[in-house]
């Protein structure tokens, strides 16, 4: 017995029934993946914080609420930069491309592509490999971020229990959301954002409302294991001051915040995945191309460290108002053409911490910049770093729920929520179809998933009385077997329905009389050969419904019979007649 069927059986026994109810099912899986999330987004940020500090960490300041675990006296001159990062890039190269193809790139788009097509399947080496390459490509200075990387990991997890436990693919597709909510609710410190971001990034324009309390169930779980083992003192990632609107006209400005997000958003993915194509015209082996693309990110980082690593502590500085309005107008176009170096060339690592730099430095550059011209409008400032990074986040990645929530949760600055929507929203709507997620879909309309679900299928409009045969042959109990086969030569038909006195009291096959000798058929019997125990189709069923029964019992006719009286045959239904009537109605709808 598998390990996976033998605690299912083991928690159905507990529970003292055959199948656990819908809540308490998932509740239980939610825990499980929550703790596997948890614990593989633990295992990620100490593997990353060991790289960081043995190498660029002199380059990297942290946010308000991060702190450096392992401390290393390393001195790295900065035209030692590019080595370090191409040397990274390398190594991450040849183990992804080497052991696990498939956990190159940001993983996002790996876990829904998995949902959408690859039936929730995830390689159970996938979350190791994503783990330690994601460590090696930002801990020494490739411009990614901890989203994908630990979406990928969480998800690989819970589609790793889902096998375990020999779940169906349905319930093995929300056990891949539920883990990518778990690692993302944890690491980020957001155990809401991370369960919304889980059921909203797989659509452009939808949600998988099925996987709900069970993401939520993991990402508040793994959000508790995290917080346990760091400890609870600091809330939230960045650290803010007193934020607050003093004139409803400030509300134009985040407007315009929002405008010009949407229009960046639109830059940043088209530099995403051009960057892309040319890395993969370059006729090199795979493995080179991270290296090339963390090279050229390390000489952009001898002039602007700020592009290097997850990059929150220059968030940070922006927020407390540390930065030049020159130099974050600069950042905002480096920090995207520096992830897609790192990511489209192959480097594995995610883009949501990316997109949150830039867009915190196209929010500090314009709310400064405002003050400047307008001060007796702008209030703070530095409310325009945390809209930045909502506004562009949204309409890059068509996560606009999330994207509020999760820079609320991770800043605790919820008195912004106003302008955050007002400048999400607009950014969302004028990003149009762009999307940092090639492999998202439109709505559940568009997935292959539930594009069954949304359709009514043929055989669920047409009864079985519409195309039943009415002219039965029929024979009698005491009729030999002999003439059956003579039947079945005259008529085509290999089975046929058994009548005495009117009422219908067996079937009997061409199969049931090939067993019979040749010489002894002339003095059997169908009533010693018949099947009484009838499957039967009643006239009102659909044709969906009687299929059902024909593949379920391996059968291929069905004696229809009344409902009123159950012994009284009316017509005989097969595979043929099923066909026949799905053709007829294909052709008059076309």
């Amino acid at each position: 017995m598998k390990i996976g069927e033998y605690l299912q059986k083991t928690i159905e026994e507990f529970h003292g029934s055959q199948s656990i109810r819908y809540i308490e099912r998932w509740t239980v899986f939610g825990v499980l993946t929550g703790i596997a999330g948890g614990a593989g987004a633990i295992i990620f940020y100490l593997l990353l914080n060991l790289v960081t500090s043995a190498t660029i960490s002199q380059y990297i300041p942290l946010s308000g609420g991060e702190a450096s675990i392992f401390h290393f006296n390393v001195s790295i001159p900065r035209y030692i930069l590019p080595l370090i990062t191409a040397l990274g890039g390398l190594i991450s190269g040849v183990i992804v491309f080497s052991l696990a193809p498939e956990a190159e790139g940001h993983g996002t788009d790996q876990v829904i592509d998995s949902f959408h097509r690859g039936r929730g399947i995830i390689r159970g080496r996938v979350p190791i490999i994503k783990t330690i390459a994601s460590a090696i490509t930002i801990g020494t200075g490739g411009s990614a971020g901890r989203e994908g990387p630990i979406a990928q990991i969480g998800a690989g997890f819970g589609s790793l229990m889902g096998r375990l436990f020999s779940l169906s693919e349905r319930e093995r597709r929300i056990l891949v959301i539920c883990g990518a909510s778990a690692g993302i609710g944890a690491i980020f410190k957001a155990p809401l954002g991370g369960a919304i971001f889980g059921i909203e990034v797989l659509y452009k324009r939808d949600f998988e409302f099925e996987a709900l309390v069970p993401a939520f169930i993991s990402s508040i779980v793994a959000y508790t294991v995290f917080s346990a083992f760091f400890g609870w003192q600091v809330k939230h990632v960045f650290i803010i001051p007193d934020l607050y609107i003093s004139s409803p006209l400030e509300i134009n400005f985040f407007a315009i915040l929002g405008i010009l997000s949407g229009f960046l958003a639109i830059f940043y993915v088209k530099v995403f995945y051009g960057m892309r194509r040319f890395f993969n015209q370059l006729g090199i082996p795979l493995w080179v191309k991270p290296a090339i693309g963390g090279f050229a990110v390390g000489l952009i980082g001898i002039y602007f460290p700020q592009v290097l690593g997850v990059g929150y502590g220059w968030v940070q500085k922006a927020i407390y108002g540390e930065l030049l309005i020159s130099t974050m107008a600069i950042v905002v176009f480096l920090k995207i053409i520096s992830t897609a170096l790192t990511v489209s060339s192959g480097g594995s690592g995610g883009v949501f911490a990316p997109s949150l730099v830039a867009g915190a430095m196209l929010g500090g550059w314009f709310g400064f910049s405002m003050m400047m011209l307008f001060p007796t409008l702008i209030s703070t400032p530095s409310a325009y770093v945390l809209v930045g990074m909502a506004a562009f986040f949204s309409g890059a990645a068509k996560v606009p729920i999330s994207s509020i929530i999760m820079v609320t949760e991770m800043t605790g600055g919820y008195e912004l929520l106003p302008p955050l929507m007002l400048a999400s929203a607009i950014s969302y709507v004028i990003s149009g179809g762009y999307s940092i997620y090639e492999k998202q879909v439109n709505s559940r309309l568009d997935s292959p998933v539930h594009r069954r679900e949304m359709t009514i299928d043929i055989l669920e409009q047409v009864y079985v009385k519409d195309a039943m045969n009415v002219d039965v042959v029929t024979v009698t109990p005491e009729t030999p077997v002999s003439e059956v086969l003579d039947m079945v030569t005259k008529t085509g038909h290999i089975g046929y329905p058994v009548v005495r006195d009117g009422e219908l009291v067996g079937i009997i096959t061409f199969e049931d009389v090939e067993k019979i000798p040749f010489e002894e058929r002339k003095n059997v019997t169908v009533e010693e050969l018949m099947t009484t125990n009838i499957v039967t189709a009643f006239p009102d069923e659909t044709l969906e419904e009687a299929l059902k029964k024909l593949v379920s019992f391996s059968i291929g006719r069905l004696p229809v019979v009344s409902r009123d009286n159950p012994k009284k045959l009316i017509g005989i239904l097969t595979k043929s007649d099923i066909i026949r009537a799905h053709a007829k109605i294909s052709l008059e709808q076309d």
